[in-house]
């Protein structure tokens, strides 16, 4: 893989009460480029990646993630691509940089410590650090989040949806990770809740967490990169894009009225930011 590499963008804030959040980069993987875009034209988009694409019409993504940290317990957003991908598979789709194991560690972090993983999805790039290399629950005390309707979608039979799960991994986390699944918005702990979105899979939920000086919006892919801040521009793996479309402009709004921080699922180089309204739109401004 050639091209860009994120730098270790190294963000934390609190929220006060207790509540912190910090930002934990599990290395990278690389998608194609007019998939990431969807059906906006080439013409439009080009400008944004032009000093990013690599060789082989890629863009490098970041895996982004989550700790936060709370006076009740901590929570992981996320696990990335995890240690278990055969090399041909993390050639193939580009994996290189720290795992979510030593990224946490790296940032001061035990994933023993850890009292619950929120998922935002269950696709290999965001559920894929669930066990470690030699098949061992990787957070062996953490209750696992996820919609309940996210996992009949991993594991179901439809070829579209098996192309996006790695569901041999699946299988092997469900007779303990399904237990956690929940059907709804639902506080997991004070002040760190997951709300169902749809959209990007059928099962798809977003993490917010809020604290007495602010509040922190994790919106998964349904806003990876900054240009996902237009609620029209998805990309050709949203299952349900006409779903997508409605919750980013209803979410969206949300967070811009109420000045939440977001956080982007796969942003490398300016993954924290605010949304500013733009006529019809939304727009990204980094803090980082």
């Amino acid at each position: 893989m050639s091209g860009l590499r994120p730098a270790a963008v190294d963000w934390h804030t609190d929220l006060g009460g207790g509540v912190r959040v910090a930002l934990v980069q599990a290395g990278v993987f690389t998608s194609d480029a007019g998939t990431v875009f969807g059906p906006v034209p080439r013409l439009m988009w080009d400008r944004l990646v032009a000093d990013e694409i690599n060789p082989d019409a890629t863009l490098t993504q970041a895996l982004n993630c989550l700790m936060v940290e709370t006076p009740d317990g901590r929570v992981l957003v996320e696990t990335g691509v995890g240690e278990r991908m055969d090399e041909r598979h993390r050639q193939q789709r580009g994996v290189a940089g720290d795992a979510i194991l030593p990224a946490l560690a790296k940032a001061g972090f035990e994933p023993a410590t850890v009292d619950i993983v929120a998922l935002s999805h269950l696709h290999f790039d965001h559920a894929g650090g669930l066990l470690r290399a030699d098949g061992e629950r990787a957070f062996p005390r953490a209750t696992i989040v996820a919609q309940a309707v996210e996992w009949e979608f991993a594991l179901g039979s439809n070829p579209r949806l098996q192309a996006s799960y790695d569901q041999p991994e699946i299988r092997l986390v469900e007779s303990w990770a399904r237990e956690g699944a929940v059907d709804g918005e639902r506080e997991v702990l004070p002040g760190v809740s997951v709300v169902p979105t749809g959209g990007h899979s059928g099962g798809h939920q977003a993490i917010v967490v809020r604290g007495q000086g602010g509040t922190v919006g994790f919106f998964g892919d349904l806003c990876m990169r900054p240009w996902s801040a237009h609620p029209r521009w998805v990309p050709s793996f949203d299952d349900f894009p006409l779903t997508s479309v409605q919750v980013k402009a209803s979410l969206f709004r949300q967070a811009t009225e109420e000045e939440w921080t977001v956080v982007l699922s796969h942003e490398p180089r300016t993954p924290v930011g605010r949304f500013q309204a733009d006529r019809d739109r939304y727009r990204f401004v980094s803090l980082t």
